[in-house]
């Protein structure tokens, strides 16, 4: 892939985010509200970090199905 730093924290962010999606949908709980506050400067960069990380991981479907030699 690329730089496997990147690679790792980008993958840590968007799990991190969709272990809060689903405790928003199950039981209506915003985590990073709870611990940043609703819409702070911070919590948006948390948000902005985590959407960006996920346009990066698009980059992996590129190689579903191929395998490394």
């Amino acid at each position: 892939m690329g730089n496997k730093f990147l690679d790792c924290t980008a993958l840590t962010l968007v799990i991190i985010g969709a272990i809060n999606w689903g405790l928003i949908g199950f039981f209506r709980f915003n985590l990073v509200t709870f611990l940043f506050g609703d819409m702070t400067m911070l919590s948006r960069i948390i948000y902005g970090l985590v959407g960006l990380c996920g346009l990066y991981l698009l980059s992996f479907y590129r190689h579903c199905g191929r395998a490394d030699s």
